[in-house]
């Protein structure tokens, strides 16, 4: 299923005391919206997913999707270690009228393959909502093969990957020998151009809170078929894509937003706020792109 080419994995907004802000979402949501976000992510790993409670995500998705009134695909990242409760966050994920959810691999629990497959096809299996797996091995310390991918893009519902796994080889052979309306995205920024070349449907990005119009801009001219150009402009993104990766995510992006004057507030615990040279490292790079 094709969600667009730029999905923004959305923070969360806080507001001073650490809760859920729902003004400056509805702010957010309208600022991605008009620069270059084809559709969001919320409460994935970008928004603190471990630590918020199911019924803060219940009302982010609900939100996000009323303020979004249709113009864009609302994802929710509904996953967790724990199959039951993923399953029945999936359903009340469903309730909320987003589009799809995304299931993140199991982390700590370290599933074999089958285990992983199994997990992906009970949440399936609770939903009529499409389905996007999130293969993130950084975080979840399990890789999904390619081949489990492949086996479970056979099931109705599950319709789409995101691959952080940055192994373009992977992607290539999971895009090859899946089904042509099965999707792939990005989950690596830096990778966005290299992924969508060889086929991906685009990226799902922290980035774009920042430079969505520009990778937007960079995806187009390769459509167009000038190379140069969108290899020129990936190289002149190249140093957001690290700086918004300098310190544990979302600190960097949050900083640069409100650089920009979109307020999100701070994380919550264990998260923390940027040290100085980052923050000086993030200024800097507002500065190219204000």
């Amino acid at each position: 299923m094709n969600f667009g080419k730029v999905l923004t994995a959305m923070v969360t907004p806080f507001d001073k005391c650490g809760e859920l802000d729902l003004k400056r979402t509805t702010e957010l949501v309208e600022y991605l919206l008009a620069n270059g976000s084809d559709g969001l992510v919320v409460t994935g790993t970008t928004g603190e997913s471990p630590t918020l409670s199911s019924d803060e995500k219940v009302t982010l998705w609900t939100h996000v999707v009323q303020v979004a009134g249709g113009r864009a695909p609302v994802i929710a990242g509904a996953g967790s270690n724990n199959t039951r409760e993923s399953m029945e966050l999936s359903q009340r994920a469903e309730q909320t009228g987003v589009d799809a959810v995304m299931v993140v691999a199991p982390y700590y629990n370290k599933p074999n393959q089958q285990g992983l497959l199994r997990h992906f096809q009970a949440v399936a299996g609770a939903v009529r909502l499409p389905v996007m797996i999130y293969n993130v091995p950084g975080r979840s310390s399990v890789t999904i093969a390619p081949e489990t991918i492949i086996e479970l893009s056979q099931t109705d519902n599950i319709v789409s990957v995101k691959e952080a796994t940055g192994n373009l080889d992977g992607m290539a052979q999971i895009i090859e020998n899946t089904r042509s309306d099965f999707s792939l995205y990005s989950g690596d920024d830096h990778l966005t151009l290299p992924a969508y070349a060889i086929g991906a449907n685009g990226i799902i990005s922290v980035s774009s809170h920042i430079i969505g119009s520009e990778m937007q801009q960079m995806l187009q001219l390769f459509e167009k078929g000038d190379y140069k150009a969108a290899a020129s402009l990936h190289r002149k993104l190249l140093p957001v894509f690290q700086a918004v990766f300098c310190a544990p995510s979302p600190a960097p992006v949050k900083a640069a937003l409100k650089k920009k004057g979109m307020d999100t507030g701070g994380m919550r615990l264990p998260l923390v706020p940027l040290s100085l040279d980052e923050d000086a490292l993030i200024e800097a790079i507002i500065r190219k792109f204000p």
